[in-house]
């Protein structure tokens, strides 16, 4: 009988970014976020290494960080450059655009924190969700970074936020962040 996923798969290992400034992200991750740089590494370079292993230029190089936020997610961040880079980063409505989720107790005082971090823009917020929807009780606000990448910081009121749903096995929030 053939399984339906990969072979000895156990879990998510890391999420991973591309940045224009490793150097920059790292500080961003790491002042604002209580990140922790874990390693450094690179530059990588080589035609044979960079079109087949990352499918990217033959004549791009890249160097990478990884960066532990609280005790489980893994970031890794790459720096690359390119000959053929497009440097706009996609909106979130874009194939590919993305955003990074973290919850806070308190959603209200998270804004007010970005608020005063000159290197961000707060999208609205905080919001709501409707009343009847499957999430009610959450609040959320995104936030983009100097260099394009959207986060997202959300709070729910009450014990049991995914109860009752399809996927009431998703990770609830740690109990602290380290």
């Amino acid at each position: 009988m053939t399984s339906n996923r990969v072979p000895t798969l156990r879990s998510v290992d890391h999420v991973a970014f591309t940045v224009p400034d490793l150097d920059d992200a790292v500080r961003f991750f790491t002042e604002h976020l209580g990140g922790r740089l874990v390693f450094t590494d690179g530059p990588f370079t080589g035609p044979a290494a960079m079109r087949t292993r990352l499918d990217v230029h033959p004549d791009a190089s890249c160097r990478l960080a990884m960066i532990r936020l609280g005790r489980t997610m893994n970031l890794e961040l790459f720096e690359y450059t390119s000959p053929d880079q497009r440097t706009t980063p996609p909106a979130n409505s874009d194939i590919g655009g993305h955003h990074l989720a973290f919850y806070v107790d308190d959603i209200d005082a998270a804004y007010a924190y970005f608020r005063e971090v000159p290197s961000v823009t707060l999208m609205a917020g905080p919001n709501g969700v409707d009343p009847d929807a499957p999430v009610a009780g959450q609040r959320w606000f995104y936030l983009r970074t100097s260099w394009g990448l959207h986060l997202e910081m959300t709070s729910y009121s009450g014990d049991g936020f995914y109860d009752g749903l399809p996927a009431a096995g998703v990770a609830p929030p740690a109990e602290s962040w380290d």
